[in-house]
């Protein structure tokens, strides 16, 4: 009895611990129903212990025994669940040793109540249907309600509007104004990791006569090495375009609500002698989903030139200079059971800047092992895990034409 009690007392306070986390502290309604039900496990293995007692000594209650049973069955099932799940996220050895030992010590716990003579107040195959069609129930809810809406992706949308180009005064300059509107339909909010808009020139002559097929293909071979996209066609010669204007339009670190939108505007200006036939708008942003991650601020860390803090593996592989800024911050995980059992993480963001204006590039890896590059199995993980998405909008082009004729 005193190996009984030992087991359902030590569940009862750890799945109260994870359960009070839960309920107070997890990011989704999943999680916190998780913490709602650990707390109620809890209490049964709690009461069951007294139970236990009743049942082993006085037997005031003819049917504690029964209470005993449901009790050591409650805690094997949590524990298994518990444990499978530290198994499978957790970095700690402590506690699936610790649920590995509840586990075997609530399953025999469960063999030696059940050699008692336990009573049960109804026959036992009305008590297994009742079991069986809570547990569909129960498993059907849960898919409909919780799971299904936790793996639905989700995704805000990056609107571009061009403005009316105005001329200085000395109309020798203009200025085009653009408005970049973020949209989130979604029944989630996200985190922003970076947001960036660039502007590229253009020039695109005409020719006088259908092109051949021989420089369609050159076309096509020359721009997919290139991160802005143009059309192919008959009559116009588009050439690579360079960048005139680029710029953060959100801060990271900053969010955006479920059902929430947010608007901001620049202005691109260039001089009336410009080269340019037409301008081409871009904008990016870089999203964290904020049921799925804890993330109180991205702090900056410098720039990769002067404190080289640039993964090794994202410099192989853009074989060039990775001249970045860095932004960091801790990462919570979204309930209590994985804050407690793995290592704690942090995400880095880098802002590489290039010809085409700047990437964004969010890494989540163990504190100390900032300068680790995840592979694609890592990455894909961590994108599922973490809600990482990206939203781009554009080419939104606006010829010059118009304005080079007010000359």
């Amino acid at each position: 009895m005193v190996l009984i009690l030992l087991v359902l007392l030590s569940t009862t306070f750890l799945l109260g611990w994870f359960g009070i986390e839960d309920l107070s502290e997890a990011l989704t309604f999943m999680g916190r129903l998780t913490g709602a039900v650990l707390i109620l496990v809890s209490a049964t293995t709690l009461l069951s212990a007294l139970a236990v007692v009743d049942h082993s000594f006085w037997n005031s209650f003819p049917y504690s025994g029964m209470v005993a049973l449901i009790g050591t069955i409650a805690a094997f099932l949590t524990n298994a669940m518990l444990l499978f799940e530290t198994v499978k996220s957790g970095d700690s050895v402590f506690y699936p040793v610790l649920l590995g030992l509840l586990m075997a010590g609530s399953a025999w716990a469960v063999f030696a109540v059940w050699r008692t003579s336990v009573v049960i107040p109804a026959p036992k195959r009305v008590a297994a249907a009742v079991v069986v069609s809570s547990v569909f129930a129960i498993a059907n809810f849960g898919y409909q309600n919780l799971y299904q809406p936790y793996q639905r992706t989700a995704r805000p949308l990056i609107k571009l509007t061009v403005g009316k180009p105005m001329l200085s005064q000395d109309r020798k300059a203009f200025a085009v104004p653009v408005d970049i509107t973020l949209e989130n339909h979604a029944d989630v909010g996200f985190y922003v990791l970076g947001a960036e808009f660039h502007a590229m020139g253009e020039q695109v002559p005409l020719s006088s006569s259908d092109r051949l097929r021989e420089q369609w293909r050159a076309d096509a071979k020359r721009w997919s090495k290139f991160q802005e996209k143009n059309p192919l066609s008959r009559r116009e010669i588009h050439q690579p375009g360079e960048l005139v204007a680029a710029q953060p339009w959100m801060s990271p670190g900053f969010w955006i609500d479920a059902s929430d939108a947010f608007a901001t505007r620049t202005v691109v200006q260039l001089p009336m002698d410009t080269p340019y036939d037409q301008l081409a708008f871009y904008a990016t942003a870089s999203f964290a989903r904020k049921d799925r991650i804890g993330l109180d601020s991205l702090s900056p860390q410098g720039n990769s030139w002067e404190v080289g803090q640039a993964p090794q593996g994202l410099k192989a592989k853009k074989k060039a200079d990775f001249d970045s800024l860095i932004y960091r911050g801790r990462v919570r995980e979204n309930n209590a059971i994985d804050q407690r059992t793995m290592d704690p993480r942090v995400i880095t963001v880098y802002w590489k800047f290039g010809p085409q204006g700047a990437a964004v590039v969010p890494t989540i890896t163990r504190r100390g092992e900032e300068g680790h590059t995840p592979s694609e199995a890592e990455s894909r993980e961590l994108v599922n895990r973490y809600g990482l998405v990206d939203a781009v909008t554009g080419p939104m082009e606006r010829t010059l034409w118009d304005l080079k004729n007010q000359r």
